[in-house]
């Protein structure tokens, strides 16, 4: 299984010329405010206190960057949180819009859903979004400690159905108990794999277009 064993923070976007480069997968992690972002960040990291996790919804107003080893993850800043102006959460929308339209800015995105609720309209919006840019993503059910086992497989049922999706592109999640953390590894490993694949397949392209001239 994938193994995490150092990660550091990198640095922050506040605009798309500030967003950065690699040469690996870099996986966004987005998300309503108070959907436990910055808990489930700690968690893959196995740290504490790497994502800040802040009593106020809505702090992350930045893309923040951290570098887990074999990929880059993207926290993105919390949508949904109404005790922001207006003009802020239109500079959100063009942050992420910005993001989102350059697919060398995500290979990959988590979008985190609180398993408790059914998904907000920001939540489906934000989903719809990544369908629309053909961009791979999984659904990350969160805070599945704070239910019973059986309303969490609701819950789960109940996203499936509101984001159009297969309970199998879900994965329950909590970041108190880190219940599905092995089955975020694993959807993580399949990233990895499908990112060396597409290098290799560019590699070929390369070399077969270079072979021509």
């Amino acid at each position: 299984m994938l193994k995490i064993t150092d990660v550091s923070f990198i640095t922050s976007a506040a605009n798309k010329s500030q967003f950065i480069r690699a040469d690996k997968p870099i996986i966004a992690v987005c998300g309503k405010s108070n959907v436990g972002k910055s808990s489930f960040i700690n968690m893959l990291a196995n740290r504490k206190k790497l994502a800040r996790v802040s009593k106020d919804p809505g702090r992350t107003r930045l893309v923040n960057y951290f570098d887990f080893g074999p990929f880059i993850l993207a926290d993105l800043p919390g949508y949904g949180f109404a005790k922001v102006s207006k003009e802020e959460k239109q500079r959100w929308a063009r942050l992420m819009e910005d993001f989102f339209s350059d697919r060398a800015n995500c290979f990959h995105t988590f979008s985190l859903v609180d398993v408790r609720h059914r998904p907000t309209a920001d939540d489906v919006n934000m989903v719809n979004f990544l369908y629309a840019g053909i961009i791979p993503f999984t659904v990350i059910a969160t805070k599945a400690d704070k239910v019973s086992r059986m309303a969490a497989m609701n819950g789960v049922r109940t996203i499936a159905a509101d984001l159009k999706c297969g309970t199998a592109d879900i994965i329950l999640t909590s970041s108190q108990t880190r219940y599905g953390l092995e089955k975020v590894f694993e959807r993580l490993e399949g990233i990895l794999e499908v990112f060396a694949q597409t290098g290799e397949e560019s590699d070929m392209n390369t070399s077969e277009d270079g072979s021509e001239e």
